[in-house]
C-alpha cells in the first residue's frame, strides 16, 4: 500500500493534518511541542481507493541516548519507508533554521515530497507560504489542517503522485475485506503503571523497535494499535500509557495520555495488566484490574522484569496467593511471569491470552445452568428475608463477551449481595471460568395471570 509520511519539527500540526486526512480524531492533539513520541498509522480514503498514512514525532537536533534523540529515530525510520513525504511548516512562524535543516536531512532520502504550509487562513500565514519556496522542495501547499481549508488541493496532489509513483490505491472492496479481517483481529491492550516495561513488550511481540523505550517514566503517550500475525492468529495490540493515582496527574499531556489508555481498554477483548516483579500489586495495579473487571474485559496479569527475581520459586507462590486474596473478583486469574527485555515468557503469555479469549466468549446450555442452580440452592438455600422465603426460579445465560447471565427468581431485589458472589464463584467453579468477569442480572419472572 502507498506509504505517506506525515515530518516536521515539533508543534507545527502534523497530528491534526493527520487526524483531518484520517478523517477522525486518532492522534492526540495539544499546544504543548513534543506530544507525538510514536508513530502511528491510519488508512485514508484516496478517490476510489485508500492509502497509508504515518503521524511521526517532531524532528529536533538533540543529544545522543536522549529522548528527543530515540523520537527522531523513529521518525527518520518511518521518513525511510515512506513513499512520499509530506514536510510541515508553521506558516505563521515561517522558515526557521531547524526547518531548513531537516530539509536537507528529507532531501537525502531521495523520497518525493510535498511541502505542507500549515495554519496558513489568514493574513499571518501569507509571509511564511512565500518563505516555504526557499527550502528548494518544490510549490508548497497552503493549508490550514485544524479548519480544514487547502486540503482538497492536497488531496489532487497526493493522488496524482500515487499514479506517477505507479501504484494503485487499494480499491474499496478490498479495502473492506481488509477492514473486516482487521475487525476480527484479537484486541489486546497492555496496560500498567509508568516504567513496567509495556513499550519493551510490545517491541518484542511485533519483532521490531516500533515503541520508544528507556529507563524513563511515561515515555508512551498515545494508545498505539499495532498489527501482527501470532501463530496464525490476526492480533491487534494497543499499548498504552502508564497509568498513575488520578491525584498525581497535572499536566495536560498526561490527562490525554490517560483518556487515550483508558479508551483502549474498552475497545480491547483481553488486558494484559503487566505488573513490576519488584514492587508488584501496588494499589494502582489493584485499581487498573478492577477497572478492567468492570469493563467487562478478560484480564491476564504479566509479571515483568522476572529476570531480576532471585528466588523464583517462592515469588511466584507469593504472587498466586496475593492474586487469590487481592482480586476475590476475578479468582483464577491467569499469572504468567515473563522478562520483555530478554523475551523469554512471552509465548505463555499469549498462549494465556488466547485460552482466556475462549473462555470469554464461551456460552453454558440452560439444562447444565439449571442443574448448576439446583445444586448450589441444595447446598446453601437462600437466606429467608423478613420470614418469608426467596426461591429461585431458573437461570440462563444470555451473553458473552463477557459470559452475562439471567436469574429469575421471586424476590430479586431482596437476594442478598453474599448470596449473589456465592453464585458467581460457583459459576466460575463449575464451568472453568477463572479470570473472567461475570455477569449475573436477577430479574422477576412474569406471571401470566396478572
Amino acid at each position: 500500500m502507498f506509504t505517506i509520511a506525515i515530518a516536521g519539527r515539533p508543534n507545527v500540526g502534523k497530528s491534526t493534518l493527520f487526524n483531518r486526512l484520517a478523517g477522525k480524531r486518532l492522534a492526540l492533539v495539544d499546544d504543548q511541542p513534543g506530544l507525538t513520541r510514536d508513530r502511528r498509522e491510519a488508512e485514508m480514503r484516496l478517490g476510489d481507493g485508500r492509502v497509508r498514512i504515518v503521524d511521526t514525532a517532531g524532528l529536533e537536533e538533540a543529544s545522543a541516548g536522549s529522548i528527543a534523540d530515540r523520537m527522531r529515530a523513529q521518525s527518520e525510520a518511518a521518513i525511510g519507508e515512506a513513499d512520499l513525504i509530506l514536510f510541515v511548516i508553521d506558516a505563521r512562524v515561517g522558515v526557521t533554521p531547524s526547518d531548513e535543516r531537516f530539509a536537507e536531512v528529507i532531501r537525502r532520502t531521495n523520497r518525493p515530497v510535498i511541502v505542507i504550509a500549515n495554519k496558513a487562513e489568514g493574513q499571518k500565514g501569507t509571509s511564511g507560504f512565500y518563505e516555504a519556496f526557499a527550502l528548494g522542495l518544490g510549490e508548497p501547499v497552503a493549508v490550514s489542517a485544524e479548519h480544514g481549508d487547502g486540503i482538497g488541493e492536497l488531496l489532487a496532489q497526493l493522488a496524482v503522485y500515487v499514479e506517477e509513483a505507479g501504484y494503485h490505491s487499494v480499491p474499496a472492496t478490498e479495502n473492506e475485506e481488509t477492514n473486516a479481517a482487521a475487525e476480527k483481529a484479537l484486541k489486546i491492550a497492555i496496560i500498567g503503571r509508568p516504567n513496567v516495561g509495556k513499550s519493551t513488550l510490545v517491541n518484542y511481540l511485533l519483532g521490531e523497535d516500533r515503541m520508544i523505550t528507556g529507563p524513563e517514566a511515561g515515555l508512551t503517550r498515545d494508545a498505539i494499535a499495532s498489527d501482527l500475525l501470532w501463530q496464525g492468529r490476526a492480533v491487534r495490540l494497543f499499548d498504552t500509557a502508564g497509568l498513575r493515582k488520578k491525584s498525581r496527574i497535572s499536566q495536560k499531556a498526561e490527562q490525554l495520555s490517560v483518556g487515550d489508555a483508558l479508551r483502549a481498554i474498552r475497545f480491547a477483548e483481553v488486558v494484559v495488566l503487566l505488573l513490576d516483579a519488584q514492587c508488584p500489586f501496588e494499589k494502582q495495579d489493584l485499581a487498573l484490574a478492577d477497572l478492567v473487571v468492570e469493563e467487562g474485559r478478560a484480564l491476564v496479569i504479566g509479571v515483568n522484569k522476572w529476570d531480576l527475581v532471585d528466588h523464583k520459586q517462592a515469588m511466584l507462590k507469593s504472587l498466586k496467593e496475593k492474586a487469590e486474596r487481592l482480586l476475590p473478583q476475578i479468582r483464577g486469574v491467569p499469572l504468567v511471569t515473563l522478562s520483555a527485555e530478554q523475551g523469554s515468557g512471552a509465548r505463555r503469555l499469549m498462549k494465556a491470552v488466547f485460552d482466556l479469549e475462549t473462555l470469554w466468549n464461551s456460552r453454558v446450555p440452560t439444562a447444565k445452568l439449571n442443574a448448576f442452580l439446583a445444586d448450589m440452592e441444595a447446598r446453601h438455600t437462600p437466606p429467608a428475608v423478613k420470614g418469608r422465603p426467596i426461591r429461585l426460579r431458573y437461570m440462563t445465560q444470555v451473553s458473552s463477551r463477557p459470559p452475562t447471565f439471567v436469574l429469575f427468581c421471586s424476590r430479586p431485589k431482596e437476594l442478598p449481595v453474599s448470596y449473589q458472589r456465592y453464585l458467581i464463584n460457583g459459576l466460575r467453579e463449575a464451568f472453568n471460568l477463572p479470570g473472567v468477569p461475570i455477569r449475573l442480572h436477577l430479574r422477576k419472572p412474569h406471571n401470566p395471570y396478572v
